[in-house]
Parts: C-alpha cells; sequence; structure tokens
C-alpha cells in the first residue's frame, strides 16, 4: 500500500486488491475563520429549526387531537411516527450522505421538510396528517444524519470539540425554544400556524446552505468510483430500530411479558443478528462493523448510549413532579425545565473549547459523575423541597450533561475516517435517540409500578387530589432515579476505560474494501 500524487493537491491512496483510488485532499493547513462560521451558521438555522419542529409538538397535541375528534392516546402517534422515521432511516441517509455528497443530503433534507410542514399544516384528514409527519421527519433525519459530519469537516482538527460545542448550543436552543414558542403561539393561533412558521426559517437554512457550502471546502473525500449504496442492509436496520422503538413505546399499553412484547423483542434480535451477518460480507456495507474493533470508538459509543439512558429522565419525570405533584402552572414548568437547555449551552461551549485544548477524558468523566450525583439529589426530592433548590438541582443537571456530551461526540467523531463521517453522525445521534426511549420507557415503568403495587392506578392528573397518591409516586420517583444513577455510574467507568493509544499514525483516509477496524484514535 502506498500514495502517489493525483495532480490536484492530493493523494491517491493504493493497493493491489483495492478495486479503485481514493482522492485525499490536503486540508490547508490554516482553517478559514470566516468560511467556517458562515458554514456553521447555515447548517445551524436547521439544527434549531428542526429540534424546535420536535418538542414544540407536545403543546399541541391535545388541540390536534381534538381538532381531528381522536383520543389523545391516537393523537400520540403525531409524536410516535416522528420517532421512529427518525430513528430507523438516520444510519441509511447518514451513509446516503457519504456516497452521494453531504450537501446534497442536507440541502434534500430541508426541501421535504418543508414540504412535509406544508402538507402537516393542510391535512384533512389525521391519515394524511400522520403521513405528513413521516415527511417531515424525513426530512429531519437527513438532516441529523450529516449535520454533524459538516460541521466537524469545516473546522481543524483541533477546534472539533469547539465545533461539536456550537451545534450542541443550537440543539439546546431549538429544544428550549419549541415549548415556549408552541405555547405562545396556540395562546394566539390555531396549531397549524406551528408548521406554517417553520416554513420561514428552513427557506433561510436552504439558501444559506445553497450559497454558502461548498463541496470542497467541506473536506469530503471523493471516491474515484463512487462505492453501491446497501439498500439490504439499510432495510434490515431500519426495521430492526423501528420495531425496537415501538416495542420499547409500548404503545397499545400490553403487558411487558405479553406474546407481543416478548415476540417484538425477539424479532429485533433475529434482524439484529441478519444485520450483522450481511453488513460483514458486503464490500462496501451501510456501517462499517469493524471500526468496532477500535476500541477508543466502541467505548465511547456505549458510554454515549448509557449516558443518555440517564440524561433523559429528567425531561419526562420533572414535569409531572412540577405539574401533577405539586400543582404548578405549565408554564412555571417549562420555565424550570429551560433551565437544563440553558445548562448545557453554556457547559457545551465550554467543554468543547476546553477538551481542545487538553484532552477530552477528563470532561467526560467529571460531567457523568456530576451528572450522576445530581440525580441522587434529585431522587431526594419532596412535594415540599423549595423551588429554588429543584431549580438550582436542574440546571446543575443540564451543566453536567453538556460537559460530557460533546467531549464524548468529540472522541466518536475523531477516531474515525472522513470518509464515514456522515454514517457515524448519524451513528451518535441514534445512540443518543435510543438512550432517550428506552431510559423513558424504563423510568415511567417503574414509577406506574411503584404506584400500582401501592395501588394507585390513576391518571397523572389525579395525583395531588388523591389521598396517598402523591407520597407512591415519589417512591416510584425515587426508584427511577437510583436506577438511572447506576446507568451514570456505568457511563463513568466507560469513559474511563476510554484510554486513546499513546501515539496515533497518520490519518489516511481507506476505501471500504481497506477498512479492518483499526480506525486510528485522535492524536493527544
Amino acid at each position: 500500500m502506498g500514495t502517489r500524487p493525483n495532480g490536484d493537491g492530493g493523494r491517491l491512496l493504493t493497493r493491489s486488491d483495492a478495486p479503485a483510488p481514493v482522492v485525499i485532499r490536503d486540508r490547508p493547513p490554516e482553517a478559514d475563520d470566516l468560511y467556517k462560521w458562515k458554514a456553521f451558521v447555515a447548517i445551524g438555522i436547521s439544527f434549531v429549526t428542526q429540534v424546535m419542529s420536535m418538542t414544540m409538538v407536545f403543546v399541541a397535541l391535545s388541540t390536534i387531537a381534538d381538532d381531528f375528534g381522536v383520543t389523545l392516546r391516537a393523537g400520540a402517534w403525531v409524536v410516535v411516527a416522528q420517532a421512529l422515521t427518525i430513528s430507523s432511516l438516520m444510519m441509511p441517509m447518514g451513509r446516503l450522505a457519504d456516497i452521494v455528497g453531504w450537501k446534497r443530503v442536507h440541502l434534500g433534507g430541508l426541501a421535504i421538510f418543508g414540504g412535509g410542514a406544508a402538507l402537516t399544516a393542510f391535512a384533512p384528514t389525521f391519515a394524511i396528517l400522520i403521513f405528513a409527519r413521516v415527511v417531515m421527519a424525513t426530512g429531519n433525519a437527513m438532516g441529523q444524519s450529516v449535520g454533524t459530519a459538516m460541521v466537524v469537516s469545516v473546522f481543524p482538527q483541533n477546534e472539533r470539540g469547539m465545533a461539536i460545542g456550537s451545534q450542541t448550543t443550537a440543539v439546546s436552543i431549538g429544544g428550549a425554544s419549541g415549548p415556549i414558542v408552541g405555547g405562545l403561539v396556540l395562546q394566539v393561533l390555531p396549531w397549524e400556524a406551528l408548521f406554517l412558521m417553520l416554513l420561514v426559517p428552513i427557506a433561510i437554512a436552504f439558501v444559506a446552505g445553497y450559497l454558502i457550502l461548498d463541496d470542497e471546502r467541506l473536506n469530503q473525500p471523493k471516491p474515484a468510483d463512487r462505492p453501491s449504496f446497501d439498500f439490504v442492509g439499510a432495510l434490515l436496520s431500519a426495521s430492526a430500530i423501528a420495531l425496537l422503538v415501538i416495542t420499547i413505546n409500548n404503545p397499545f399499553r400490553v403487558s411487558w411479558g405479553s406474546p407481543l412484547i416478548i415476540g417484538g423483542l425477539a424479532t429485533v434480535a433475529l434482524l439484529f443478528t441478519a444485520f450483522v451477518r450481511w453488513e460483514l460480507r458486503r464490500p462496501s456495507p451501510m456501517l462499517e462493523l469493524r471500526m468496532f474493533r477500535n476500541k477508543l470508538f466502541s467505548m465511547a459509543v456505549l458510554t454515549r448510549l448509557f449516558g443518555f439512558l440517564a440524561a433523559t429522565v429528567t425531561w419526562l419525570l420533572m414535569p409531572i413532579y412540577l405539574i401533577s405533584l405539586r400543582g404548578l402552572e405549565e408554564g412555571v414548568a417549562g420555565g424550570v425545565l429551560f433551565l437544563t437547555s440553558l445548562g448545557m449551552g453554556i457547559a457545551a461551549q465550554g467543554s468543547g473549547r476546553l477538551s481542545d485544548r487538553f484532552a477530552a477524558r477528563p470532561f467526560t468523566i467529571v460531567g457523568l459523575a456530576a451528572q450522576g450525583v445530581t440525580m441522587l439529589f434529585l431522587a431526594l426530592l419532596t412535594r415540599d423541597t423549595p423551588l429554588l433548590l429543584v431549580m438550582a438541582l436542574v440546571f446543575v443537571n443540564g451543566l453536567a450533561m453538556g460537559l460530557w456530551n460533546v467531549p464524548n461526540n468529540s472522541v466518536i467523531m475523531g477516531s474515525v475516517p472522513t470518509s464515514m463521517l456522515g454514517v457515524v453522525g448519524a451513528l451518535t445521534n441514534l445512540a443518543r435517540n435510543v438512550g432517550n426511549v428506552t431510559g423513558q420507557a424504563l423510568a415511567s415503568g417503574v414509577v406506574v409500578a411503584v404506584m400500582a403495587a401501592q395501588g394507585f392506578d390513576i391518571p397523572l392528573g389525579e395525583i395531588a387530589d388523591t389521598a396517598g397518591a402523591g407520597d407512591a409516586f415519589v417512591d416510584g420517583w425515587r426508584a427511577a432515579y437510583a436506577i438511572v444513577s447506576c446507568f451514570s455510574l456505568v457511563a463513568v467507568v466507560l469513559a474511563f476505560l476510554t484510554r486513546p493509544a499513546p501515539q496515533a499514525p497518520a490519518s489516511i483516509d481507506h476505501p471500504p474494501s481497506e477498512r479492518l477496524g483499526a480506525i486510528p484514535p485522535p492524536a493527544r
């Protein structure tokens, strides 16, 4: 194996058994500060808008259900359809972007997202509304799959943490502003206005992306022969993930020991096994599984999964604690939860820049440890705990999340070749989504089981007014937080074991036929 000049400022990686060489373009020694921030703004607008669209819909569910004359449980499919589509399509879209181009998939995703938003607003029936939400989520999946890769690519390697930190801040802004914007709009306008107003920032993001993002300056490797897309692998992975999300969400509220749940999990295992066997045989797989031989990469992905298994519980249980148990207004509860996003956004900027200067591992360990400690304190809350103390704990929990999330993501993205950034960026988001879905299902299941064991199988709105129900909820709350604190502890151990190699070989981007799992870790 060797390299030779290709005459246009790059190098050709050659190997006797390689079917086609890959052009590797040398990155300029100094990044264009103006361009990287212009590119980030173009991408960041789409981050904020698409994430905001995911969180604002929660406040509109009751109104949408009433408008179409369906039950609130049926209306919940407005959210479930979105989660299913994004989770199942994220990795295939990431791989597609690595093949056809990041910018092309990004712009296509924005166009599909905008079309889905317009169709949602004008949907004449509930069935068409669900279809429109699937269209929206498809565009969202395309954006999430490629956004991280593009942000990382326009920043130099020694600023990767700052790049991901800035992305995380944009995501935090979108997540926090969704319920606030949605609540304000619904006070004066019908729910359709929520989706129509998304067209403005999405149009701005599309124009900015088209004019600013440049394929050459995105530094995406250009294979001499475009590899084929693995349709079978994409179908197997999408089916497994979609079925996993449905089974964990348990939308039909069947017993967890029922044949439907057990059969669903068994089918997920079979699909996943078939996916692994298929991918290992493919010369151009959708996901190069051999990269998991790299301990740095595999341990960082596991750390991310367990970290979000624990982190997501506050988003689920805190509104119930504040509204159903303590009787606070929805606006007050939303303001308290905003502190989580605020803390996460602040910490993301700091940990990203500091991990670039020092190392990622210490910030990941400290952040996960702080997350676990705050969850132990949250487990001790009662209905009489001073609200200021609750707000302080929620804010610190957000700081902890931002402290570990960014350096962990930086390690994952820095431990793979540039040609795989699209699918690996999608994988990091998928690990977050699966962690969120699983953690929320586990926490809600624990709370419901504890309350039912004490004889309180009642709606959440009746907790405050039913004698003894509040104490039962607090017992379930404590049990749920005790479990997720253990997840944080596992994540701390995994982060501690995620040690970069003392020396990294020169980073050379290999075609799929040459990747054998020995992906070099980033130099530190």
